[in-house]
């Protein structure tokens, strides 16, 4: 039957047979008669957030400054942001990131903020603010600061210990967001619109909604005038206004409800994408009830505070990113961002747009250095084609305020079971909204149908195609400009009038037929200017069908009727992804439009090209000129009403890269041999005790927290006098995600121990027993011991999960005649990161460095005088027991006025895992860039941005490499990798830091 459908549809628009199917039916799950909240200029009720009084979608995505430790590439990922449709940012801030020490903080340099918040107003964006104090977000320790891990006091409750830690933290944050607030200057066109307390916080005792009181109040009292709100984990119904009556919610101080969700199922292990759930009704056509996402909170407006745009990946992993890019990509984004629209959600923000680096110590176990997330702008700062699509959703939005504040019409008859309709309108104007998916919304059949709707202009039957996993979104009975859009079978990307005319840009799937309506009072003249298309009109109705297929483009020009001229762009998506919407503009060609402005008749157009580029533009006639990145385009008219460049836009040269040669290397575990000085290191003893990991009874406190080493590696040197029950030496530590613990005895390497690895929720904690020499069992010896932390884990459950033990937790030697454990006393001492808690190296801040003796000498450093140092060859033939430091300089020219992401790769780029044993710090120019484990993986290939690289000039990376010192376990092949280069891009300085270890702060 569904044949024979198809059949009919595709030789004539068909008059439509009885029709069994009906749309979606909507539930009563939002109070539509709440009353308007104010907060200065903004507002909301039940139907969407308002700005000066104007109804908004917030289109957002999620973005961590943290995790592009290069300022100026701020800029880069806004603009990106803005190219692709959003008209808003999400930002978490760090705790952590910004205090090393209880009291210290720094919000200069890469942790900027006020210059991260003017930014984002300068490129035109709303911002979420998320400050916390817990953020989660794969950090270590959820974003808490290393310092408070030693605090007994119960985190986020209100106990008075953590709460003034909390108020430390929300005294200096929270003044630099109310300053970029919207409603701090009249005159400010964007700024930070909603503002986040906490984050999924999963408990809901009486402390908890003290401490919830605790710090709304001090968000007011610190000048946060705009709405306040929670995020939910998974829709709980928890942290709900007070105005809620729907049973089985938690009341919170804050304003709004928010709430988040990833549905959509994830990647195989092989790689490969899965069908996935149907997307969730969480609004006015779901469930409704404390658990039915925005029914929680009938009296304000759905809000996803985070939605998937991807998902995180784990040590040991074979690489899910770019399968995750496709799993929540193209057509999902269609199919469950639509969804949540047409549900009322009207404020969305996507995690993660740019995911970026979680670099130095910044991850917490359950992620590796690569944050991409498989987001629309990978790690690269690449547009991934899931930004494509995201730029047409985002310009439909753009195009027709009238989206925001919908609710459900009445309900559309559709033809085929397979099919689902949701049909909102405007109740302001009638303008009406239809997505169309199949049934459930996870379907991938090849479907033709008709649906049949009562639209403000008459009751019209729409013939339409759904090919595979897809959703359409429709606008029917619109005001677009000058014209009348009485409906369309084709996706609208862009409606703007420039001057008397109207540019209207429709695009739907390649050779897909479609149709588009217009009214008009009397009979236009159409011209077909390029491509192929087909007009009738009915002089009844005055509607002018416009027939096609989506091939290329065509370019029809109407005129007359009582209308404006309107020039009407029809392109298959290929096409329509070609264009590049900004406000009275619209432009086609160039792989980024960054910035266009108008002044005295010259249109100054700022972007990027990936390739030789056309250049093509819809302006209004006041455009005389062009220029291009600061260069005069010749330009001529077109027939269709723009103007051309008379010869293409220039493409990136090819950048080449130097060998990476003339290594050098030094031993780096001196701390091993037993007649090192460890005289300046702090003693283990007895004090306080804040892990919620149990210890053996009787023990020292051996955790590193405690003695102010939060990152990284660290060292245990511990001295004992032999007897016979010193057989083996029995090790309890914590190591975070796929850890490790080395340990030697009187200089000879015992062996070593890792956490285990592929394990999305690795276990972070083990055990480790190794033999020793009989000649331990009499005369004194040393002990040492290296313990990598990777990661204090997250408080997700609120239960201190972020107190887990690192470090060694207890030492005990054992094995003898005695049958005992701790039968042999120990004196133990400590060394981590130079400076503990007092940084060496503000610049590069706490996520930078551990303990290792290379890193307290600074030999990571470029500077660094390493001509002592033995010469080295890459790949290594051999390695040491421990860490072996190498290092080397190199040279790079990327071309004036090219924008590149270089990356450093070790190993085959084609498997995730290597055979042989080790890992690797790497340092570039003295920043900690990620972490290299080969036997485990799956990142090889690291990025380094610009900013960080001096991508014209002198570099100098230090690698410290670890390994057991078994044959073959030593570094593999290590080069440089081009992974973007455009012809564009923005100014970018390098960021100013210590260059050599007379640079660093004198620790006393």
């Amino acid at each position: 039957m569904r044949t024979l459908i198809a059949a009919l549809l595709l030789g004539s628009s068909l008059a439509a047979a009885p029709l069994p199917a009906r749309a979606q039916e909507a539930r009563p799950t939002a109070n539509l008669s709440a009353p308007v909240k104010t907060f200065g200029r903004v507002s909301y009720d039940a139907r969407s957030l308002m700005i000066d009084g104007k109804r908004t979608i917030i289109w957002g995505g999620e973005f961590h400054p943290f995790r592009l430790p290069s300022p100026d590439l701020w800029r880069d990922i806004l603009q990106k942001m803005k190219a692709s449709g959003f008209n808003t940012v999400a930002l978490y801030f760090d705790w952590g990131y910004h205090s090393p020490k209880q009291g210290v903080y720094d919000f200069s340099g890469i942790r900027d903020l006020d210059r991260l918040l003017t930014m984002a107003e300068e490129e035109g964006l709303y911002v979420i603010t998320r400050a916390g104090p817990y953020v989660n977000a794969e950090l270590t320790r959820g974003g808490f600061p290393g310092w408070l891990v030693n605090q007994r006091a119960r985190a986020r409750t209100d106990d008075p210990d953590y709460l003034r830690a909390a108020d430390e933290w929300l005294s200096h944050i929270n003044p630099i967001i109310a300053r970029h607030q919207i409603n701090a200057d009249p005159k400010r066109k964007y700024g930070v619109i909603l503002h986040q307390i906490e984050n999924e916080l999963a408990l809901t005792t009486p402390a908890q909604r003290r401490y919830m009181d605790h710090i709304f109040a001090k968000a007011r009292a610190d000048g946060i005038t705009v709405p306040i709100f929670h995020n939910d984990q998974g829709r709980n119904g928890y942290w709900v206004p007070e105005s809620s009556q729907v049973e089985k919610v938690v009341h919170g101080p804050n304003d709004m409800y928010a709430f988040d969700g990833y549905p959509g199922g994830t990647c195989t292990v092989e790689g490969e994408p899965t069908r996935g759930s149907a997307a969730p009704d969480w609004g006015y056509y779901g469930p409704g009830g404390a658990k039915g996402g925005a029914s929680a909170s009938p009296d304000t407006p759905g809000f996803l505070a985070e939605f998937g745009g991807g998902w995180f990946d784990y040590w040991g992993s074979n690489g899910g990113y770019d399968c995750n890019a496709i799993q929540r990509g193209k057509r999902f984004q269609r199919v469950f961002y639509g969804t949540n629209l047409a549900n009322g959600i009207g404020i969305q923000s996507f995690y993660m747009t740019y995911g970026g680096t979680s670099w130095g110590w910044l991850p917490a176990p359950v992620v590796f250095t690569s944050y991409d997330y498989g987001a629309a702008i990978s790690e690269p700062r690449a547009l991934r084609e899931k930004a494509e699509e995201m730029k047409q959703l985002g310009g439909l939005i753009a195009s027709v305020p009238d989206l925001a504040g919908m609710v459900p019409a009445a309900a559309v008859q559709i033809s085929d079971p397979d099919i689902q309709v949701y049909h909102n309108k405007s109740p302001e104007t009638d303008t009406r909204f239809l997505m169309v998916t199949h049934k459930p919304s996870n379907g991938q059949s090849r479907d033709s149908f008709t649906f049949t709707a009562d639209l403000p202009d008459g009751r019209y039957t729409m013939p339409m195609q759904l090919n595979g996993f897809d959703a359409k979104w429709l606008v029917a009975g619109a005001d677009l400009g000058g014209q009348r859009l009485v409906y369309s079978t084709s996706e609208l990307q862009s409606a703007q009038a420039m001057g008397d005319r109207d540019v209207l840009l429709f695009y739907g799937r390649k050779s897909e037929p479609g149709e588009t309506v217009l009214r008009y009072a009397s009979a236009p003249r159409v011209t077909v200017i390029e491509g192929q298309a087909t007009s009738a009109f009915d002089a009844a109705k005055g509607d002018l069908k416009i027939s096609y297929t989506h091939q290329g483009r065509a370019l029809v020009r109407v005129e007359g009727g009582g209308r404006p001229p309107l020039t009407l762009i029809l392109a298959d998506e290929a096409e329509g992804a070609r264009y590049w919407r900004r406000e009275g503009l619209l432009v086609r060609g160039p792989a980024l439009l960054r910035d266009a402005s108008v002044r005295g008749g010259t249109l100054a157009l700022i972007g990027d090209t990936a390739q030789d580029s056309p250049l093509e533009i819809w302006a209004p006639p006041a455009v005389r000129a062009v220029t291009w990145n600061g260069a005069r385009v010749a330009t001529a008219a077109t027939p269709a009403g723009s103007i051309a460049a008379s010869r293409p836009l220039a493409g990136p040269a090819d950048i080449v890269l130097p060998q990476l040669t003339d290594w050098r290397m030094a031993k780096g575990s001196p701390e091993a041999d037993p007649t090192f000085d460890d005289s300046a290191w702090q003693t283990i003893d007895n004090r306080a005790y804040a892990s919620t990991t149990a210890r053996p009874d009787g023990q020292p406190n051996m955790l590193m927290d405690a003695y102010g080493f939060h990152e990284g590696d660290v060292w245990y040197r511990g001295r004992f006098t032999g007897t016979p029950d010193a057989k083996a030496l029995s090790l309890f530590y914590g190591a975070g995600g796929s850890g490790l613990v080395q340990a030697w005895i009187d200089g000879q390497f015992l062996g070593e121990a890792e956490t285990p690895h592929g394990l999305p929720r690795p276990i972070t904690t083990g055990t480790a027993r190794f033999a020793l020499p009989a000649t331990a069992q009499s005369g004194d010896h040393v002990l040492s011991v290296m313990v990598r932390n990777n990661g204090h884990n997250w408080d997700l459950d609120s239960d201190d999960f972020h107190k887990e033990a690192r470090g060694l937790v207890s030492a005990s030697l054992e094995g003898g005649p005695s049958g005992r454990s701790f039968a042999v006393p120990i004196e133990w001492k400590i060394q981590g990161r130079k400076g503990g808690e007092e940084l060496a190296d503000p610049v590069r801040g706490v996520a930078n460095n551990g303990g290792l003796y290379g890193e307290r000498m600074g030999w990571h450093l470029p500077g660094f005088n390493d001509s002592a140092w033995t010469k080295a060859s890459v790949p290594a033939q051999q390695a040491t027991a421990g860490t072996s430091w190498f290092r080397t300089a190199f040279t790079l020219s990327v071309p004036k006025g090219q924008d590149a992401t270089i990356g450093l790769s070790i190993g085959d780029p084609d498997t995730p895992r290597s055979p042989v044993r080790y890992r690797v710090l790497i340092f570039v120019n003295g920043w900690n860039m990620g972490q290299f484990i080969a036997h485990v993986g799956p990142q090889r290939t690291f990025p380094i941005p610009e900013g960080i690289l001096n991508h014209r000039g002198e570099n100098h990376v230090a690698l410290a490499v670890t390994s057991d010192g078994a044959p073959g376990d030593a570094l593999e092949s290590v080069r440089l990798v081009t992974l973007r280069n455009v012809k564009g891009g923005l100014p970018v300085q390098m960021v100013a830091a210590p260059n050599a270890p007379s640079d660093l702060k004198e620790i006393k």
